[in-house]
């Protein structure tokens, strides 16, 4: 009897230890487990957009349950605008490390170009989630006074450079911010979301090595000599 036992004991330890070897731990970190949620559902809907994003896939991806995420964003339409809040909070973010304040009117301008070129290069996901709102029609970014406010303040940084260049005598006089702000998000969008059928329109390999550092200080340049009385080095 003993010795049955001790044979089922063990044999139950060891289908124990095994189901958890392949059952994934839950955390019990609600930061944690909200980051996680956030990165695979920022994924999730860039790829597939409000509209073909599943929140079984997202549960599933995270070790998760849907009630879960229920409870942390209230639906599906609430998650997808937690993760477009937190796409342009990033953004706005990482660019107020540039400092911008602390160069030239000039030496600003190609930061901030610069940066926003890179950024978008390094993150698609973004680029996809603009364009999947834009099929939305801006419906749910209007729902987002976070978003409207980090906006402004990305304005408010153009113009506070572009004023000092004006005074300096580099930038020319007259010029909207917003539509500064408009021509560097074309130039640095495009570059991403038309990669794959101008790539294969024209036969060229946009996205190495030589053809991104091309791009980038054309892209620079076009900026500068749009907001300059004369071209600058």
């Amino acid at each position: 009897m003993g010795t049955r036992c001790c044979a089922f004991y063990t044999l139950e330890m060891n289908e124990t230890v095994h189901s958890a070897r392949k059952t994934p731990k839950r955390t019990n970190d609600p930061e944690r487990t909200m980051a996680g949620i956030m990165a695979v559902a920022t994924q999730e809907f860039a790829a597939k957009g409000l509209a073909g994003g599943r929140i079984d896939a997202i549960a599933d991806a995270t070790h998760t349950s849907k009630r879960m995420i229920y409870y942390y964003y209230g639906s599906k339409e609430g998650l997808y605008l937690a993760v477009l809040e937190d796409a342009y909070r990033r953004i706005r973010a990482t660019e107020a490390e540039l400092h911008l304040a602390d160069l030239s009117p000039v030496d600003a301008l190609k930061a901030l170009v610069g940066f926003t070129f890179d950024h978008h290069h390094s993150n698609q996901d973004f680029i996809r989630l603009v364009m999947s709102e834009n099929m939305q029609r801006g419906e749910y970014l209007a729902q987002s006074k976070l978003i409207q406010d980090l906006n402004i303040s990305a304005i408010q940084s153009i113009e506070d450079l572009y004023k000092r260049g004006v005074k300096a005598g580099v930038f020319r006089k007259g010029l909207d911010p917003i539509d500064i702000h408009a021509s560097i998000s074309a130039l640095t969008f495009f570059n991403v979301s038309n990669r794959y059928t101008f790539d294969l329109i024209f036969q060229r390999n946009g996205q190495s090595i030589e053809s991104l550092a091309a791009r980038r200080q054309s892209v620079v340049e076009m900026v500068l000599r749009f907001v300059s009385y004369s071209n600058l080095e």
